[in-house]
């Protein structure tokens, strides 16, 4: 059996799946997995700029800790593109109607174009305005802007491929994805420390022992590398790279999704469909972004053991949290489906079923988490007062984590339902009206202890107000199906719904 034949028996593709009828357990699952594994390469993504760039300056090391908020921020301004476009891919294809699943895809791609391309001309031209409110110091700010000029020029490369997952995620084909992504993330990897440092004293050619090749190289092409610069030009590279062979596949159309060319021209009247559902999701991610940074503004009132030992918390609660993530999205998609094929209690069953795994498995996770603290804390920091604020934080954190599981097993379920905006206010009510007022408010009486209370406190909170919000049954009306082209508008020789 071959490598990818080894891989190919873990996975499942969406030709193997029934999302509309039977179990729900295993399909949830093979959904998810491959999300589980993209997000680990995004995080790779990340690693690998953040390894090569520590090496060759701590002040692109910062510059890159500074860059990276502001690129949240443009893919979050974007992302409500990308989950219309899942929504309506798979409320479609739920609906067995393949042709306005196809219209939705092409016009989705196209305007992820549009979008993407705006927002990269604003944060060209605004990055050193951005980089000031920032307060960015000056040896630091012009490295921030050289990276973000190459971002923003190359956005749609990365915000394209974004979308070609989501609409690959839509119908139901989590796997296909995973395997551009991979070879994406190797072809970063590879191109970082090259892009970065040229042929002159590169450490990937140390590390192998390969001196004489690199000698070699710089006289033959006296390139020295880029700089930060390079970082960003070989993340946008390899996005490129992977998008041209996601569209590869979309237009080929053999693995369920098909975009067309002919139906790439915005229509006006789909583009206000994608208003209303990725709207509140742009608001989402982009408020998600703000609450996080403004929550840093109380963080930096402490010392820096307890800043240290907040940066270790939150990375490793990124990392349990993945699962969460992966399954809100499946979710995302068998409500979706779901709806679309009128199987409305499937698609509730879905969600309080990720919900209770959720539950589950992250409490355990955090359970392990409050047991191994101290080990885990001091595999990060050798200093003895971040490893005892570090530890505290997980202690009071942990057993909150299925609660944070609850929160996004329903909001992806509002998302495949097409309400946007519930998943929206559930994480502006979890932080910005439960996590940074109670941080803000206890961090003085309680010191540290106030700041890490907030986290448990906002956890149980969103996880309980998702759960009550579900119960209320508003999802049920979410059925975008009706919306769109009529036959005549997608064009000639497209069978209605009613000649199925």
């Amino acid at each position: 059996m071959g490598l990818r034949d080894a891989v190919d028996s873990l996975f499942k593709g969406a030709d193997d799946l029934d999302l509309t009828s039977g179990d729900i357990g295993w399909p949830l699952f093979f959904l998810s997995l491959p999300i589980v594994v993209q997000n680990l390469f995004q995080v790779l993504y990340n690693l690998a700029d953040t390894f090569w760039l520590g090496r060759y300056s701590t002040e692109a090391l910062s510059a890159i800790t500074f860059a990276f908020p502001i690129v949240f921020l443009m893919i979050s301004l974007a992302l409500g593109v990308s989950v219309a476009g899942s929504v309506l891919v798979a409320q479609h294809t739920g609906a067995g109607n393949e042709e306005r699943a196809a219209y939705a895809a092409s016009q989705t791609m196209a305007y992820a174009a549009v979008i993407s391309v705006v927002l990269g001309v604003l944060g060209y031209v605004f990055v050193d305005d951005i980089t000031a409110l920032l307060g960015v110091n000056e040896t630091v700010a012009p490295l921030v802007v050289e990276y973000m000029r190459v971002y923003a020029v190359g956005l749609f490369a990365v915000f394209g491929f974004a979308v070609f997952m989501a609409l690959m995620r839509g119908y139901g084909d989590t796997v296909t994805p995973m395997y551009v992504m991979a070879g994406s993330v190797v072809l970063n990897i590879l191109l970082d420390p090259i892009f970065i440092f040229g042929f002159d004293a590169n450490p990937l050619f140390a590390v192998l022992g390969l001196g004489g090749l690199e000698a070699a190289a710089l006289d033959a092409t006296g390139f020295t590398g880029w700089g930060i610069a390079g970082a960003a030009i070989a993340t946008v590279g390899s996005r490129a790279l992977a998008l041209l062979v996601g569209l590869r596949i979309m237009f080929r159309g053999d693995r369920g999704v098909q975009i067309r060319l002919s139906e790439m021209l915005p229509d006006p009247e789909f583009g206000k469909t994608v208003i209303g559902i990725g709207l509140p999701a742009s608001a989402e991610g982009a408020a998600r972004s703000v609450s996080i940074t403004a929550l840093l503004v109380v963080v930096a009132t402490f010392p820096n053991a307890v800043s240290g030992a907040y940066g270790i918390g939150t990375r490793i609660f990124s990392v349990i949290f993945l699962p969460a993530l992966a399954v809100s999205q499946g979710i995302e998609t068998m409500t979706g489906q779901n709806i679309g094929a009128g199987e409305l209690d499937r698609a509730a069953d879905t969600n309080h079923f990720g919900a209770r795994a959720m539950l589950v498995l992250l409490t355990v996770g955090g359970g392990v988490i409050v047991l191994a603290a101290r080990p885990i804390a001091g595999v990060f920091s050798p200093d003895p007062a971040v490893v005892d604020h570090a530890t505290t934080f997980l202690r009071v954190s942990g057993l909150s984590f299925g609660f944070i599981g609850v929160m996004r097993a329903y909001t992806g379920g509002f998302r495949g339902a097409g309400h946007t905006m519930i998943a929206a206010v559930i994480s502006l009510i979890t932080l910005g009206f439960v996590r940074l007022p109670v941080a803000w408010v206890a961090a003085d009486p309680l010191g540290a202890m106030g700041l890490w209370i907030a986290f448990p406190v906002s956890n149980v909170v969103g996880g309980v107000v998702a759960y009550l919000w579900f119960e209320r049954d508003t999802w049920r009306d979410g059925n975008l199906t009706e919306e769109g082209p009529s036959t005549e508008e997608i064009g000639p020789g497209v069978a209605s719904p009613e000649d199925d």
